[in-house]
């Protein structure tokens, strides 16, 4: 009769969860890129997308007052910064905080083709939307065709 010992580096359990744990990481980033200071969890989550005038970046700040944020353009970046207040008055203390607090700020790097200088942006619900518009030389021309 053979024995055999128990040992940790046999755990399936052990396997099971790195298994899991690589799964969460690739659906995460799928592509496996290193998205650095842009992956999941970084406050404030921000979605970029673009439409036939330029792009629109949604940044979802809950709770900042708008003259608490601060956006700047130079070059192809933009950034937005701000503060969150904790909201907890003189001697209370907390049971659970889950929510990001204090200065937070996030860079964006956006292409050439738009005008930085025209940007706009609109606060409302907690969502900041900056509107970047492309450059004349960027925009999509219709070009006639002449009879000959």
């Amino acid at each position: 009769m053979a024995l055999f010992r128990f040992s940790s580096a046999l755990d399936p359990m052990r396997d099971l969860i790195a298994l899991q744990q690589e799964l969460d990481r690739f659906f995460e980033n799928p592509r496996g890129l290193d998205l650095g200071v842009s992956g999941r969890g970084v406050f404030p989550p921000v979605n970029i997308f673009s439409d036939k005038d330029g792009y629109v970046i949604r940044v979802e700040i809950p709770g900042v007052a708008p003259d608490q944020l601060r956006i700047d353009a130079e070059g192809r970046t933009l950034t937005i910064s701000g503060k969150r207040e904790d909201g907890k008055s003189g001697d209370a203390s907390f049971h659970r905080r889950e929510r990001d607090m204090g200065e937070f700020s996030r860079s964006l790097q956006l292409p050439d083709n738009l005008a930085l200088d025209r940007a706009e942006a609109a606060y409302q619900h907690g969502i900041l939307t900056v509107r970047v518009p492309k450059t004349e030389e960027a925009k999509p021309r219709q070009i006639t065709v002449k009879a000959a």
